[in-house]
């Protein structure tokens, strides 16, 4: 299907743009009314993960409400150890919860690769539905977690300010961690080859645990799996977004993906420097900006665009959109991004 607006992926490939695309993460969600009338109609977000029409309908909001030039798909990246074996629950207020986590070579071995077709066809369908639904108005993004940030909910059982439990496997049981780490990337694989194949047009990986490895472990237990991930996927073009490596933003560059996405706290013009000029940037406002009034908003844009300007970009803030934040202000944002080329 032929792409009305297909900025993203040209942006992403640094090909010629007339404007900057922009995208939100977390942009199907709490911050539309239309999101929560959704969500209120069923138990909760698994059920609506589950739920491919819902999900798809909800994927789709953003692009009717916002205005942003690619829709996500409504998923989450815990679908991955619930595929290989290991379900979770998504407790209200407080984040997933699994009821049985990774401990021991036999924990490791009640655990399957995940074929990514079958185990996960909710997502799939999700993703043909939204789709023909889309009609080709933007592209499709979709996604998965990064084999690090899978590992560390696997091992530690729920959302953690230090995750010293799934750190502590590293030292303790290396050769386990890499046993583990190696299912989960190969599982990825398999999950984002079923979405190229069902329509996406771009996937993103997201490390949301990066930052809290020291650098070497890093490396080792991380990189070197999303490494295996972007050479594995060909068929269209790769983001990878490491919130809190500022140090891994050099071994970044050198990744076989088209984008690199850079949370609030990594300065641009560093960035640029360090990760070279053959890739695209994504980013990278603080989400608190949008807490300001319409005209804050849009300076602190503004200037975030300047800080880009010159450089292949694909605007996006720097980490995911907060829930209580007025989709107004989140308006202001993308219309100023949209604007940007004509000042």
């Amino acid at each position: 299907m032929q792409l009305k607006n297909d900025l993203l992926i040209r942006a992403a490939k640094g090909e010629a743009v007339e404007r900057t695309p922009v995208w939100l993460m977390r942009q199907a969600g709490r911050i539309l009314p239309e999101y929560r009338a959704v969500r209120e109609s069923v138990s909760g977000f698994i059920e609506l993960a589950q739920t491919p029409e819902l999900a798809a309908e909800v994927t789709i909001q953003p692009v009717d409400i916002l205005g942003v030039d690619a829709a996500i798909i409504f998923s989450d990246i815990l679908v991955i150890p619930e595929a290989m074996g290991l379900p979770y629950e998504m407790v209200e207020k407080r984040g997933p919860w699994f009821p049985n986590v990774v401990s021991s070579v036999a924990d490791l071995k009640k655990l399957r690769i995940a074929d990514g077709v079958d185990d996960l066809s909710y997502v799939i369908d999700a993703i043909k539905i939204t789709k023909r639904e889309l009609d080709g108005r933007v592209p499709l993004i979709g996604f998965a977690g990064a084999p690090w940030t899978i590992f560390a909910y696997m091992i530690e059982g729920s959302g953690s300010k230090t995750f010293s439990k799934a750190r502590a496997m590293l030292y303790t049981q290396p050769e386990m961690s890499h046993q583990l780490l190696q299912m989960i990337t190969d599982s990825t694989i398999n999950y984002l080859k079923a979405q190229i194949a069902a329509g996406v047009d771009l996937i993103q990986l997201f490390d949301s645990w990066a930052g809290i490895l020291p650098p070497e472990h890093y490396e080792t237990f991380s990189l070197k799996y999303i490494a295996q991930i972007c050479d594995a996927i060909n068929e269209v073009p790769k983001t990878v977004f490491a919130k809190g490596a500022f140090f891994a933003r050099e071994q970044m560059g050198k990744l076989n993906c088209e984008t690199i996405g850079l949370d609030w706290n990594m300065g641009v013009a560093e960035s640029r420097k360090m990760i070279g000029d053959d890739k695209t940037l994504q980013g990278n406002l603080d989400p608190a900006a949008l807490y300001g009034s319409a005209k804050e908003v849009e300076l602190v844009t503004n200037l975030m665009m300047d800080q880009f300007k010159g450089g292949r970009h694909i605007a996006n803030l720097g980490h995911g959109v907060y829930p209580d934040i007025s989709p107004d202000k989140v308006k202001v944002f993308i219309e100023t991004v949209k604007n940007y080329a004509k000042r």
